[in-house]
């Protein structure tokens, strides 16, 4: 396969809705599926209208693997063929997520016909989405966030496999299967995009560290970066890994991503005397761009409750520092931007979205949180005003002019 990477931004604008579409079992056990739930199924045509105040043309949806796929090797995309169809009557670009956080019934990421069950559904999703768009160009994510859930399967029985000290063994089947998926993705449509969605982390160590404690969080620092190393071959080459699978690498960051390791202690983002050991957002998109030489997006960020409006304001500005220095930030996506309910306790809801869920009327509704809409259009402003001025036609450019 030629080493060739598009120059050009395929994203329709530079900020992205984000669609809570997780349907894995939880730590209880449950099935979960949050499509329904969040009522951004039956309210598609009122979310994808909703976004336009905002310019948003592209979101990430995904296809709920475990709700395509009820028996193995039968597929049922008529729901996802509802959402194409939303998308078509609103000039919505769908971002599409293959396996965001759920497998099917029978299967785990440490069966043995887990990565060739997954290649089988990439292959037919592209087959069915080719049936419905044949010449849109088609963005996908294989795996949502391996280093998260193979964490939350393999280390804390957050999920299946509800695996204890397991998780790098549940990571390895992962990225065997994603990379087993990426491949059988571009064999069936050599145009296909792949986005990456993992985590970016800063772990530090405590003031009074020792030499060798202070080694443990560097490496456990640098595990951040295993499961897209391992996608590009620099990890794991038994596994297939080549650079031409990387592509468009995402990086989903949070407001509890920066922490310190043994005893754990969360770096305040917004603390009104700044930790010192705290690393603004541009420097940690800065050290991964450097790592892997690629364009990239911030795939998903939020923040909770009555601080997400100084939350906006921030991403903005490091949005803006980042372009404004020429770096192929290429999107940035609102995650949620429909209020979500606990994976695991399905009546707290986290009030993270740009709509927040107006329990008392049926859908639920959604209700606008306006300082969040005011801190999203200054932080749009700013990330437009930032963007290099445009260079003689014909010339390329590493950055997409934010919509």
């Amino acid at each position: 396969m030629a080493l060739t990477f598009p120059d050009t931004n395929p994203f329709r604008s530079f900020w992205w809705g984000g669609y809570e579409c997780t349907d894995q079992l939880n730590a209880f056990g449950n099935r979960v599926d949050f499509l329904p739930l969040t009522g951004h199924l039956p309210l598609i045509d009122e979310d994808y209208a909703a976004l336009a105040q905002f310019q948003v043309r592209t979101v990430r949806e995904g296809i709920r693997w475990a709700q395509i796929e009820k028996r193995a090797y039968h597929y049922d995309f008529s729901t996802v063929q509802t959402m194409l169809e939303a998308g078509q009557r609103h000039g919505i670009q769908q971002v599409w997520d293959l396996c965001h956080f759920g497998y099917p019934d029978d299967l785990t990421p440490l069966h043995p016909m887990f990565a060739r069950r997954f290649a089988a559904l990439c292959r037919a999703f592209v087959d069915f989405y080719r049936s419905q768009r044949p010449d849109d160009t088609l963005i996908v994510t294989p795996i949502n966030e391996v280093s998260f859930i193979s964490w939350l399967g393999g280390e804390v029985r957050g999920t299946s496999p509800y695996c204890h000290h397991q998780g790098w063994d549940v990571k390895y089947g992962l990225m065997r299967a994603y990379i087993e998926g990426s491949y059988a993705l571009r064999e069936a449509d050599p145009s296909i995009r792949l986005l990456t969605t993992e985590p970016l982390i800063n772990i530090v160590a405590p003031a009074n560290a020792g030499p060798q404690q202070r080694r443990d969080v560097r490496t456990a620092h640098l595990n951040q970066f295993q499961a897209t190393d391992m996608l590009c071959g620099k990890m794991c080459p038994e596994l297939g890994g080549a650079p031409e699978l990387l592509d468009v690498v995402g990086f989903n960051y949070y407001y509890d991503n920066q922490w310190q390791l043994h005893p754990y202690h969360k770096l305040g983002w917004n603390d009104p005397v700044p930790d010192p050991r705290w690393r603004p957002l541009r420097e940690l998109l800065r050290e991964a761009y450097k790592r892997y030489r690629r364009p990239f997006a911030i795939t998903e960020t939020s923040h909770p409750g009555v601080d997400r409006p100084l939350w906006w304001r921030m991403i903005g500005q490091e949005c803006a520092a980042v372009v404004s220095a020429g770096l192929p930030l290429w999107g940035t996506c609102i995650y949620p931007i429909i209020d979500r309910p606990d994976w695991d306790h399905l009546q707290e809801w986290h009030r993270s979205g740009l709509w927040d869920a107006d329990l008392g009327h049926p859908g639920p509704a959604r209700r606008l949180h306006l300082p969040s809409a005011e801190a999203l259009l200054t932080a749009q402003a700013r990330v437009a005003a930032a963007v290099p001025a445009r260079r003689p036609q014909g010339a390329k450019t590493a950055i997409g002019q934010p919509g």
